[in-house]
């Protein structure tokens, strides 16, 4: 049985049409990739998921299960603003935030320390939020996200504002959550995230569902386009050969845009002839490419 089950959910504002017929499934322990525009309808989307709005036709189902209070107690939501109270100590509205979802004081209180402990902060316990950087933030507000052990997180953005050393480590807790049995929906705009942690994706362009299903079988429908090549010297002619349409180069050697495949044997010979070759690779395209080949150049 899937964790949470869309299917076929639409919501209209006036004469705008916010979502119009979404369907996907989340398995037990699988982070499902919700990706769109600005405008696309995610976050209505997600409020729905949620609760927080409902949908005009169409179902949501947790583990099988309708809308109710269990249902959506067992739900957590790490958006992408920031919604904790500056002025009021971390333990304090952590605890609450916990207790209002059904946790014992004491529960909430031993889970809040384990976090702390997991991010190497167990001394943001008795601070004001206000007292803490914007990336330290976002992780209270993530350890209030899942600190009632929820079986469904949503996440919006989950790594804004935070630098590279922080974002491994939210990754690395996401993934945690994941191999646990919580199933992830997660929205964002940084596509490499996405294919590091996401299996199956949608695509959202103007309300509407446009490109959906696993990622690796989305890849194999778009062609490989371009072909890395390490080299230690030059190599002259690469403009020249069947299927190359532009040649650019950088410190590691060439990147090669082809309109064939069939063109990597000759640019490899001919790389070969001339010099040592420490890299090839005819790549696939990232999901950024697919992106913008799906919902156009212009898409903010």
């Amino acid at each position: 049985m899937n964790a949470l089950s869309v299917e076929r959910i639409f919501k209209q504002y006036g004469d705008k049409t916010a979502v119009n017929g979404i369907s996907f499934d989340v398995a037990p322990g699988e982070i499902y990739g919700l990706l769109g525009a600005n405008g696309a309808g995610k976050t209505t989307t997600m409020r729905m998921v949620l609760g927080l709005i409902y949908p005009d036709s169409g179902t949501i189902r947790y583990e099988g299960k309708s809308y109710g209070k269990e249902q959506l107690q067992g739900l957590g939501y790490l958006p992408e603003e920031r919604g904790l109270y500056p002025k009021v100590k971390v333990s304090d509205q952590i605890i609450y935030l916990a207790q209002l979802r059904g946790m014992s004081r004491r529960d909430a209180d031993q889970n809040l320390r384990y976090w702390l402990e997991r991010f190497g902060v167990p001394e943001y316990y008795g601070k004001k939020v206000e007292e803490l950087s914007k990336g330290n933030q976002q992780k209270i507000q993530f350890i209030a996200a899942v600190i009632h052990r929820p079986r469904i997180v949503i996440m919006d953005e989950a790594f804004s504002g935070l630098d590279p050393v922080n974002v491994e480590l939210l990754k690395s807790t996401v993934k945690e959550l994941r191999d646990s049995g919580s199933s992830i929906l997660f929205s964002t705009h940084r596509m490499e995230h996405v294919e590091e942690l996401c299996r199956n994706i949608t695509i959202l362009h103007r309300s509407n569902p446009v490109l959906q299903g696993n990622l690796k079988a989305i890849k194999k429908r778009f062609p490989r386009e371009r072909i890395i090549l390490g080299t230690e010297d030059d190599v002259k002619g690469l403009e020249k050969v069947g299927g190359v349409m532009n040649v650019k180069r950088h410190e590691y050697g060439y990147e090669l845009l082809i309109n064939d495949e069939a063109a990597g044997r000759p640019v490899l010979e001919l790389a070969l002839a001339q010099t040592n070759v420490n890299r090839f690779e005819i790549m696939e395209p990232t999901l950024n490419e697919i992106f913008i080949k799906t919902v156009g150049e212009s898409h903010e």
